[in-house]
């Protein structure tokens, strides 16, 4: 049970924590006591003359040890404190799925977009913070894009194995977390790979020739020079040989000095993901594909990234003013810009391939994170064709297990809408949405919160949270057939639409209301679509009784207990028969007068009294 090995991970965790920590103190005082005694043995050796002052490098060299050794106790203590706060991320999402502790992604909240908005994908306690566990935006950005554009049956196929695989690499996810220092995505996928594509030609060999002899020559020169053995004229000419030759190359050096700091400190992540990655064996076939991509001719990615990291560093080495006249002799600010120019022009077309798939692995790392923690859960079965979403035993996935009611939806093929009718606050929406959430999940690869789900290739279009525009000066009703006309026209297309359309038409009164309805859904029928259609108004529930087979009215029904209105939110066929508006409206206290008789009477039985 995955909240059983979180704690047990989580314990151990803590006590690894604990002890790096107790670690950490104990250098920490080392290295404090250490210069203590540094200055105790300086005032003997140079106050009092009591010690030779050549005893002071002891407590120098203990202390450069210390260190080094404290600097490496830091580290192991961050990654174990943050091996600590994974597990109670973890712990704390199968306690409540709201919770979202991973990225909110509302960069890519869309208003316009099919669906994203209606489902709760992005913002805080939506599906995205549960899901995603990517530590790079090429990652985040994947995973977004997976839940926003669904995939075809075959690479759905693809990603289920992967995740499938994944779902029990419980190790390789914890490695993949705290891979590198803990820092927010900083990793620009489109900065990155315009950086790489935009490589200059590598250096010829002339020119690395150049730069090596040149540089050694002059050396020489000053050299022989100091020692008598060679005459001012030779290194004159070296040093103009040498400063030509440095001039020819400016514009190129100070382009790449300038260039490379960036790309460098953005791919430190991608280093260590990559590294962990490469020591993987996988079978599942996606994954292999990945792995591959990871590969070079002569070293892996990770390697040859730690190259470039490692040229950045010499770079740095030229601002130290003692090394400054060092490396203006060597040419070394030109030999190393000319080093990375060669890695630029070898590796940089490669750069969108290691990023794709560092990104590709992390969010088919969130899925089977999702999937590990909610073993219950299926991978649906995807259909080639057609118009079917067959679930059993559907719920939620940001709902607690306590709250989540599960219900039986079987729409397509010959039945191609649902009716659904019932009181306030009965599900109606709640039922909509864990449809729509549930196939983007689906069609993302992912599982999802269901018994069995077969499902066909899909668009879901939705029309369940409409606002009005202050400044654009449109309203509620305005804003609502906007969205349906964009749902009627979505639905011409392929794959076939599955629309959710919440209290349909419901700004306008009621007989603009059931004919504008009739005609929205007998649309999107005669285009191919199927789905579902809540409504109040029971008038529309006769949209069914045309339609046959093809049509199915169902609804949510409540009971009143001791004055208090009680859900169970089960989908039961047929139309409600009551309406408990003026019991909600009792229940939180405004006056509005006794119950009466009427009050259970359905609007249709009201509208025939005389």
């Amino acid at each position: 049970m995955p909240d059983r090995e979180y704690t047990e991970r989580l314990q151990a965790r803590s006590r690894e924590a604990a002890r790096r920590a107790k670690t950490d103190r104990r250098v920490s005082n080392a290295r404090l006591a250490v210069f203590g005694t540094g200055l105790v043995m300086a005032w003997f050796a140079f106050g009092t003359d009591a010690i030779r002052g050549a005893w002071l490098w002891l407590p120098s060299v203990a202390f450069l040890v210390l260190m080094v050794v404290h600097d490496h106790v830091i580290r192991t203590r961050r990654r174990a404190d943050r091996a600590v706060a994974y597990y109670e991320a973890g712990i704390a999402r199968l306690t409540d799925p709201q919770c979202g502790n991973g990225p909110t992604g509302e960069r890519f909240a869309d208003p316009l977009h099919d669906y994203a908005a209606d489902l709760d994908l992005f913002g805080p306690g939506g599906l995205y913070p549960l899901l995603c566990r990517a530590r790079t935006r090429a990652g985040e950005d994947r995973l977004a894009r997976w839940l926003c554009e669904p995939a075809g049956p075959a690479i759905l196929r693809q990603r289920q194995a992967a995740v499938a695989e994944l779902r029990s690499a419980l190790d390789l996810r914890e490695r993949l977390a705290l891979a590198g220092e803990e820092a927010a995505p900083g990793l620009h996928p489109e900065r990155l790979a315009a950086w790489g594509a935009d490589a200059p030609t590598a250096p010829g060999t002339a020119v690395r020739l150049a730069a090596a002899l040149i540089p050694a020559a002059t050396t020489t020169s000053l050299t022989g020079w100091i020692l008598g053995s060679v005459g001012l004229g030779p290194l004159l000419a070296c040093v103009f040989v040498q400063s030509a030759f440095a001039l020819a190359l400016r514009r190129r050096v100070t382009r790449c000095v300038s260039e490379v700091e960036q790309p460098v400190r953005d791919l430190d992540l991608l280093s260590e993901i990559l590294l962990v990655l490469e020591c993987e064996r996988f079978n599942a076939p996606r994954l292999k594909e990945l792995l591959a991509l990871l590969a070079t001719e002569e070293r892996p990615a990770s390697r040859e990234i730690s190259r470039l990291h490692r040229f950045r560093d010499l770079l740095d080495a030229r601002r130290n003013q003692f090394f400054a006249p060092i490396g203006a002799l060597l040419l070394f600010t030109t030999q190393i810009a000319l080093a990375v120019d060669r890695w630029r022009a070898r590796n940089g077309p490669k750069l969108v391939e290691w990023l794709e798939a560092a990104g590709e692995f992390e969010a088919l790392s969130s899925l089977a994170t999702h999937a590990f923690e909610r073993p219950e859960d299926p991978f649906p079965e995807i259909l080639e064709s057609g118009t079917r979403f067959e679930a059993r035993g559907l719920g939620h996935p940001l709902l607690r297990d306590e709250r989540c009611v599960r219900n039986d939806v079987e729409i397509g093929g010959v039945t191609r809408l649902w009716i659904v009718s019932g009181s306030n606050m009965s599900g109606k929406s709640t039922l909509l949405r864990s449809i729509g959430i549930n196939a983007a999940l689906a069609l993302a690869g992912g599982t999802v919160r269901a018994q069995s789900l077969r499902l066909a290739p899909v668009a879901v279009c939705s029309s369940l949270r409409i606002q009005d525009s202050l400044q654009e000066g449109h309203s509620h009703f305005y804003a609502e057939i906007r969205r349906l006309k964009s749902v009627v026209e979505r639905s011409g297309s392929s794959p076939p639409v599955l629309f959710l359309l919440d209290e349909i038409l419901h700004g306008t009164n009621s007989h603009d209301r059931r004919i504008g309805a009739e005609a929205v859904v007998e649309s999107l029928i005669a285009r191919g679509a199927f789905g579902l259609v809540t409504t109040h108004d029971l008038a529309l529930a006769k949209i069914a009784e045309r339609m046959g087979e093809a049509a199915r009215n169902v609804h949510f029904e409540d009971t009143i207990r001791d004055g208090k209105v009680i859900f169970d939110y089960r989908v039961r066929p047929g139309v409600v028969t009551k309406s408990n508006a003026l019991d909600l409206m009792r229940s939180i206290g405004l006056e509005i007068g006794p119950a009466s008789p009427n009050d259970a009477k359905t609007p249709e039985e009201t509208a025939r009294e005389p």
